[in-house]
């Protein structure tokens, strides 16, 4: 009886002193961290409706193709990420491995509604990232601009429904805190912020020699980029922004260079003017190269962009909840960033001159028609001129490293797990309802196949040699795997 009693009081005594020692809020009451909801509690949405408004606004935004787009999405990603990373029991901030970027950290007492974190952090750095848009004489321009007050309020007032004002404000207001320290580093990258506002920089003069690229016709545009491999890189080690060489210049017509030309001249003339027989193989070859180009402004969204439209659609299908999202949109941002800095940085190392300017002085030697070859690359549709070649070296392939980073994160995500215990098989509707290009839906039975076709395609658009395809990809691969190596789980 004693032993119950004194067990009473020690019990009652211990009680007491705990509810002494419980920190008191001004105001408001403490809350039991272990109920909080978490960032696995609330779905993909969120996610979805920034990076669609991202690829309309990236379709009319100047000067942001190739390298600004995918910059642009690591910061929008990684910013996003660590506005919900506390939310996010398994995972841990990536923000320690940056020197210099300082984060305002969740209180892990207090509740947050993790997507109105999301909302307010898109929407801070969204109109900070494309500024230049805002006053834009041309109406599809400033309308791209303004959607993105438009999905701001549109998803401010869902989530004013679903939790208190209190909750709410404290969660928008860490969105927007987390996204100005963001906004704040990333404008110690010099060479990579408003980098939009000069893409054609007068101060660079390419080199001239044999093999080396110059402005291609028929519009002849000055280089595109020039600095890019200066930009900051999330993952990828300096040593690792330069690529293998490419195979040795040569005009012989025995030369592995000769043969690649032969090869791109070859496929683009039997795509234009198919024999019998041929005229399938043509019609796909056709398909893929124009399904894959996405190279004109005003047209489609960018190269790089086009593999987080294939994301959305892909978080869609699958349902991915919010703490999915924060680390699939992360990592696809940072190594499709990665990887246009390791592509730009080799390209104007390596200066390789495009298949048209080759074709059309060397080949035309064999082949007197090639004198006046052109690419099958068209922007007729909005003003421009058909058979351009985009204005940077080819060595390697943007588009080859962008869909070999992409592939990479999605199958990281979506296949041999649990869920996918093989490959996945995916049907690309990014140009359904495209008009001015055969946009017919593409289905690919994984993800490698995906970023492959992506990456060949630009072989019959005419624009790549097949070098610079094979290697695109392993830049844009090897991006990828730095990325995933980062410490995200604890």
């Amino acid at each position: 009886m004693k032993i119950f009693q004194l067990t009473k009081i020690f019990a009652l005594g211990a009680f007491f002193l705990g509810m002494m020692l419980i920190p008191q809020s001004c105001g408001e009451k403490e809350i039991n961290t272990s109920s909080l909801p978490n960032a696995h509690d609330y779905n993909y949405k969120v996610y979805w409706e920034w990076n669609e408004t991202f690829l309309q606004i990236d379709r009319y935004a100047k000067g942001y193709r190739p390298g600004p787009g995918p910059r642009a999405l690591a910061y929008l990603g990684l910013s996003a990420y660590e506005c919900v990373v506390a939310g996010i029991p398994e995972n841990r901030s990536i923000a320690p491995l940056y020197p210099g970027l300082d984060l305002p950290q969740a209180d892990p007492n207090l509740e947050y509604y993790w997507p109105a974190c999301v909302n307010a952090s898109y929407a801070y750095l969204m109109e900070r990232f494309f500024p230049h848009m805002q006053n834009d004489p041309n109406a599809n321009v400033t309308h791209a601009f303004s959607l993105i007050e438009t999905t701001r309020a549109k998803l401010h007032g869902t989530y004013a429904q679903e939790t208190t004002s209190e909750i709410l404000d404290r969660s928008e207001k860490f969105g927007r805190d987390v996204a100005a320290a963001v906004y704040a580093w990333e404008q110690t990258d010099v060479a990579g912020h408003n980098a939009f506002l000069n893409p054609q920089p007068t101060s660079y003069s390419p080199p001239v020699g044999p093999g080396l690229w110059a402005p291609t016709p028929p519009d002849n545009n000055r280089a595109m980029f020039p600095y890019w491999g200066q930009v900051r890189t999330f993952a990828l080690r300096p040593d690792e922004r330069l690529c293998r060489p490419p195979i040795a210049y040569g005009e012989n017509t025995a030369s592995p260079f000769y043969s690649q030309a032969l090869e791109v001249y070859s496929t683009v003339n039997t795509i234009k003017n198919p024999p019998a027989g041929l005229e399938d193989w043509a019609a796909n070859q056709r398909w893929a190269a124009i399904f894959w180009s996405d190279d004109i402004t005003n047209l489609t969204f960018a190269p790089p962009p086009r593999l987080v439209a294939v994301l959305n659609q892909v978080a869609a299908n699958e349902q991915l909840d919010l703490a999915g999202c924060a680390e699939a949109y992360a990592k696809m941002g940072l190594a499709l960033s990665d990887a246009g800095v390791a592509l730009w940085n080799s390209k104007y190392v390596y200066n390789v001159e495009r298949p048209v300017s080759y074709i059309r002085r060397v080949v035309s030697q064999q082949y007197p028609e090639a004198a006046n070859w052109l690419s099958l690359l068209d922007a007729t549709s909005v003003g421009g001129m058909y058979g351009i070649t985009p204005a940077f070296p080819a060595y390697p392939s943007g588009h080859s490293g962008f869909g070999g980073a992409g592939g990479k994160i999605l199958s990281s995500f979506f296949e041999y797990n649990a869920s996918h215990p093989g490959t996945y098989t995916f049907t690309d509707l990014c140009h359904l309802l495209r008009t001015e290009f055969l946009g017919t839906p593409r289905v690919f039975t994984s993800f490698s196949q995906l970023g492959e076709e992506d990456a060949y395609s630009r072989i019959p658009l005419g624009v790549h040699f097949r070098m610079d395809c094979e290697v695109g990809l392993e830049v844009g691969r090897l991006a990828a795997q730095r990325v995933l190596e980062l410490p995200w789980k604890k």
